[in-house]
């Protein structure tokens, strides 16, 4: 299945969540939000959330600073 991670576009196993991209792409989750289609996606639901064919996805991490 292909989705697009934050503009690049990558090849997935069906039935994937955002928990497990996380875990593929080996990010390391701290202060994030995600969004599906534009849509933002609850933490909470991150593993339960399965994506589609052509999905966009963006995960944005939060950076303090000043």
């Amino acid at each position: 299945m292909n989705i697009t991670v934050n503009g690049e576009r990558k090849e997935f196993q069906d039935d994937v969540t955002i928990n497990k991209i996380i875990e593929l792409l080996e990010i390391k989750v701290g202060v994030m939000a995600a969004a599906v289609n534009m849509e933002i996606v609850k933490k909470d639901d991150w593993g339960s959330f399965k994506l589609c064919e052509n999905d966009k996805v963006e995960l944005l991490q939060f950076v303090g600073g000043g």
